[in-house]
């Protein structure tokens, strides 16, 4: 019979972590429970570090350099100078508006600090702009790289990096939108999600529905007030892509109690929500700003509460307001109950939860803590099969493999959920059932015989099983990779199996 506490440590790095890398489970084993509330209590998240990992508003910037730089070459092909990328979206970055204190701070121009050389663009001189690697999918690859073979490494249990990983699917944006989502999906998370992970729920939506990332994803730098200054002419109007999902999706949940009525209201309270983006406007570019002449006038109804109009402080009170709906209490804890526990999670632990939520006015390291101090959430019936991203993420935890960043997201391609790009604003399916076709577990099989051809030293299966899968490896697993003719294939097996695949 195993000890209750190395079954502990077990769910406390599958279920609620990223994993068991090397010595994980014995390293943990005598308070599991305690660490994993340290974990919450001292707000632990790594951050994502790498050369190119810049803010939204120089990453911006140096965009837009790089997109004209393109254009030019294509309006005048024969006349423009090919000067390399590189140069000029360094010079952009280096030169590139930042905030401090409030204040828009001018960097000095430099060179950008040395790149991993698969993060390069191609620097030869005859190689016209537009036909160089896709300036944002090298900061994607950039992202990537400071993730898999960075803060994924880091933690002893990693329930943080998993919250990070949830809440940027819950807040979803697809880099498939155009060039700015493609360029900020990793300084989105980063700069809006990371920072408020343990926080408050109604500061990470604020800095959510207020980053350059998801206004440019769910259009609301188009969106005008009807009557507004900047609607005049009678041309343009409402876009209430980003107010539906703020109640649908990120807030109240789909059967939170509202109407079409106040999502048309919430849409004309975030009028004139965008950011600095015409080098034409005076203002730090990539910076968010309020357009008061976009914003439609008058006071609002959302959800029988009435804000008064005039300025930016109306549609952060609607948000606040939303933040602290028991519908999204409920909602929220409902997906994450969903995503820790079970598909269908017991009402008990989501009224646990969403009492948590209420009594704290959202406060989310409440609710985690109430989350892993339920003996709902311990049962050591593993139900939950991993998404492709937590698979990729325990592959590479457990073994210590580094690949090249390509590599990773090919393989997050194949499996259907490639990073930061899901088919809607929803984000990627958190059930089993979405993942258990056997098309996706005949691409998981491709996906685990190359990990195991790339797996360094000489470890015995056996024992890489039996260490990092501890108490929940079962003797049906263990003997099927006893019979396995070659490390790799013992390997293989143990990435495949149903203790691996599950939480």
């Amino acid at each position: 019979m195993s000890n209750p506490n190395d079954v502990d440590a077990a769910l406390a790095l599958w279920r609620f972590g990223l994993g068991a890398a090397e010595g994980g489970i014995t390293a943990i084993k005598n308070a599991p429970r305690d660490l994993l509330r340290e974990e919450i209590a001292e707000h632990a998240v790594p951050t994502p570090i790498g050369a190119q990992l810049r803010s939204s508003s120089d990453l911006l910037v140096a965009l837009y350099a790089y997109q004209q730089q393109v254009k030019a070459e294509r309006d005048k092909p024969t006349a423009v100078s090919a000067a390399p990328v590189a140069v000029a979206t360094t010079q952009a970055m280096a030169g590139a508006n930042t905030m401090q204190g409030g204040q828009p701070v001018t960097m000095q121009a430099g060179p950008m600090p040395p790149q991993p050389q698969s993060m390069q663009v191609d620097k030869k001189p005859d190689t016209p702009v537009s036909k160089r690697p896709y300036f944002p999918q090298q900061i994607l690859l950039a992202e990537a790289d400071a993730r898999f073979n960075g803060t994924i490494h880091e933690p002893m249990i990693g329930f943080g990096e998993r919250l990070a990983m949830f809440w940027a699917n819950h807040f979803s944006v697809a880099i498939s939108k155009n060039g700015e989502v493609h360029i900020l999906a990793g300084a989105f998370e980063r700069e809006a999600i990371r920072p408020h992970i343990f926080g408050r729920f109604e500061d990470m939506l604020l800095a959510v529905e207020t980053h350059p990332a998801m206004l440019v994803f769910l259009d609301n730098q188009q969106s005008i007030g009807p009557t507004s200054d900047a609607n005049k002419n009678g041309k343009r109007g409402l876009n209430e892509n980003l107010a539906r999902e703020i109640m649908e999706l990120h807030t109240l949940g789909v059967d939170g109690g509202y109407s079409q009525e106040d999502v048309t209201s919430l849409a004309r309270i975030i009028t004139g929500w965008t950011f600095y983006r015409d080098e034409k406007r005076p203002g730090p570019q990539g910076k968010f700003m309020f357009n008061a002449s976009a914003h439609e006038p008058g006071d609002h109804t959302v959800m029988g509460m009435t804000y008064a109009g005039g300025n930016l402080e109306q549609g952060r009170t609607a948000l606040r307001d939303l933040a602290r709906n028991p519908a999204t209490a409920k909602h929220i804890a409902t997906k994450l109950a969903r995503h820790f526990v079970a598909d269908q999670p017991p009402p008990a632990l989501v009224k646990k939860l969403a009492a948590a939520y209420t009594k704290t006015q959202g406060d989310l390291s409440a609710v985690y803590t109430a989350l892993v101090e339920a003996d709902e959430a311990w049962n050591p019936t593993l139900v939950k099969m991993r998404t492709p991203l937590e698979y990729v993420t325990a592959m590479l935890r457990t073994s210590g493999i580094k690949p090249k960043p390509e590599q990773v997201l090919s393989m997050l391609n194949a499996l259907g959920q490639p990073l930061w790009n899901p088919a809607g604003p929803n984000g990627f399916s958190d059930v089993t059932d979405a993942w258990a076709s056997s098309e996706a577990l005949a691409t998981r099989i491709d996906a685990a015989n190359l990990m195991a051809h790339q797996f360094q030293g000489q470890i015995d299966p056996r024992v890489f099983v039996g260490d990092r899968l501890g108490p929940l490896l079962t003797a049906d697993t263990l003997q099927a990779i006893s019979r396995a003719e070659t490390r790799p294939q013992g390997l293989s097996l143990a990435f495949l199996s149903p203790e691996f695949q599950r939480r």
